[in-house]
């Protein structure tokens, strides 16, 4: 059986699901002849902002009037349009996609944007369109701007041109400058369902079984981008290990933990570890929320789990001081794996071992 194909980036992604009354308001801007300069679409990472930014940008570049009746068809451009083909090639010349760029010292993406990317957008949006009625930049993410380059963004926000239209993505907006957010029309999209991120997985592994479909779908929390990547990096099979490991608590398997740790730290794994830090993440942070508004805010991905965030969040469970206390040293840990380089096995016996501690005695336990 081949393996499935990746997922597409989304300058390349024609379909946009669960997003029908954020599409309806950017259509009914630009049907107004009013369309503003500027956009922040926020939302959580992997919701198909992007996506749509890209959508909203082909739209544009097919558009040569002043806006007019709202399109039946909505945004869409259809794939083998030519805008389309273009845009999914980067060869546009009426759009600028902003990206982290490429580190060649290093030999990977730079950790952020940097001043020269954004002073280049200025320059491009100074000069006429050369095929089509606007010039687009998509800056993916706005989050990841440096400061220099924040400011750089703001002078082009404060000196707008005609017919340009910048859309900023942002997982997190109140890392932008305050001046940056105020001169954006905000578009918030909202997480997809679990309904909405299974159909998306299923075009992706269509021979997926169902209850794996399901069981990604919650881990991922509306992201459908967060679920094709545990897909791919193999996350629901961790996750299990996982999730057989948590739910024995306090009681820990020594030999099942270390066949994780080894699995782990192999060559290779990068991806797979980055997935294991946020399933970590997640579990910690719905069994909080379990402790605080009971069992049915749980959001059980796997049997059991459900029950096990009951018994040791709860009101018999001692307190969920000293969980959230093991929620932030989980996190501290994981973050020093990547910028220190730490041993990943040993990083991952740490974790179980606090929560072990958690789970077995009070808050002063994780002192």
């Amino acid at each position: 059986m081949s393996a499935p194909a990746p997922p597409r980036p989304p300058r390349e992604t024609p379909e946009l699901f669960g997003h029908e009354a954020a599409e309806r308001r950017l259509i009914d801007a630009w049907a107004s002849g009013r369309l503003p300069h500027a956009w922040l679409f926020t939302g959580p990472r992997g919701i198909g902002k992007a996506t749509l930014a890209y959508r909203l940008a082909r739209f544009l570049l097919r558009d040569t009037g002043e806006g007019g009746p709202a399109p039946p068809q909505g945004l869409a451009v259809a794939p083998e349009d030519p805008v389309f083909r273009r845009v999914a090639s980067g060869g546009h010349a009426d759009l600028v996609g902003v990206e982290r760029g490429w580190d060649e010292k290093r030999g990977r993406k730079r950790a952020e944007i940097v001043v020269d990317d954004i002073r280049a957008v200025g320059a491009f949006l100074r000069l006429t369109p050369a095929e089509a009625g606007w010039r687009v930049v998509v800056i993916d993410s706005a989050d990841e701007m440096n400061p220099n380059a924040a400011n750089a963004l703001l002078k082009c926000l404060e000196e707008p041109t005609a017919r340009a239209v910048l859309l900023l993505v942002s997982h997190a907006p109140g890392r932008l400058l305050a001046t940056i957010r105020s001169r954006c029309r905000r578009l918030a999209l909202k997480p997809l369902s679990d309904q909405g991120v299974a159909r998306i997985l299923r075009q992706h592994h269509p021979e997926m079984p169902e209850t794996d479909l399901a069981a990604l779908a919650r881990l991922a929390e509306g992201s459908a981008g967060r679920a094709l990547a545990l897909a791919a990096a193999g996350g629901l099979a961790v996750y299990r290990d996982l999730a057989a490991l948590l739910n024995r608590l306090p009681t820990l398997d020594g030999e099942a933990l270390h066949a994780l740790g080894d699995k782990l730290a192999r060559p290779g794994a990068d991806a797979l570890w980055q997935a294991t830090g946020e399933l970590l993440r997640g579990w910690l942070a719905r069994a909080v929320r379990s402790g605080v508004l009971g069992p049915g805010a749980a959001h059980e991905a796997v049997p059991g789990e459900a029950e096990a965030m009951r018994r040791l969040t709860g009101p018999g469970g001692g307190g969920l001081d000293r969980w959230v206390e093991v929620w932030e040293k989980t996190d501290r840990l994981l973050v020093q794996s990547d910028t220190a380089n730490l041993d990943r096995k040993q990083v991952l016996l740490d974790v179980f071992f606090a929560l072990e501690s958690a789970a077995r005695s009070g808050p002063r336990a994780l002192a």
